[in-house]
Order: structure tokens, then C-alpha cells, then sequence
């Protein structure tokens, strides 16, 4: 079985190249954007703050996210950062759905 680092740095390796993924993100069906804001707004807030201006973890304001690479923003969710607090959410999501809450997160998140 593969380390979560190495699936980590795999996914990393094999997005680099790939340019800017963010243009072309399908947007979930309204029900599930409903769900992944609220799981947002709950379970990311609980650490990053409720109002994701920051707390254990770091802010996710556009401000804090603009100059961070959004394939890696992505990986953040889906995969986490072994080591650390963050968790990954695979199980909760797909890759699709995580890179759908970057998207959102770096353009200003929805209430």
C-alpha cells in the first residue's frame, strides 16, 4: 500500500504540468454544493475558524490563497497533510468536489 506522502507527491508530480485546472471545474449539483458549503462552513471551520479567518489552521480568504497553487490547495483537502492536523477528506468527497471548494474558497467563499 502506498504512503499518503508518496500518493501526495504522485498527485502533485502528475498536476504540475497540467496548467490552470481551475477554468475547467464542473460544479456539483445544487444540493451537494449545499453540503460541501456546509461542511466547509462546520468541519473546515471547526479548525481553520468559522468565519475561515484562521485558527489552528491557517485563514482561507482569497487573499491568504492567491499566490498557493491551486492543484496543491487541492491535494490539501483531498489527501492532508500527513503530520499535521489536517485530515484528508477523500472519504467525504471527490477529487472533483475538493478542487470545486478551492475554487470557491479562492473567489470568496459562499455563505
Amino acid at each position: 500500500m502506498l504512503s499518503s506522502r508518496l500518493v501526495f507527491a504522485l498527485f502533485w508530480a502528475s498536476t504540475a504540468t497540467a496548467g490552470n485546472a481551475q477554468s475547467t471545474i464542473a460544479a456539483p449539483d445544487t444540493v451537494r454544493q449545499k453540503e460541501l458549503v456546509r461542511l466547509v462552513r462546520q468541519d473546515c471551520g471547526s479548525c481553520h475558524g468559522m468565519t475561515l479567518q484562521g485558527g489552528l489552521g491557517p485563514a482561507l480568504l482569497p487573499a491568504n490563497l492567491q499566490e498557493k497553487p491551486f492543484e496543491g490547495l487541492v491535494a490539501t483537502i483531498y489527501y492532508g497533510r500527513p503530520g499535521t492536523p489536517m485530515p484528508p477528506w477523500k472519504q467525504f468527497m471527490s477529487e472533483a468536489e475538493a478542487a470545486w471548494i478551492v475554487q470557491q474558497l479562492m473567489s470568496g467563499f459562499p455563505q
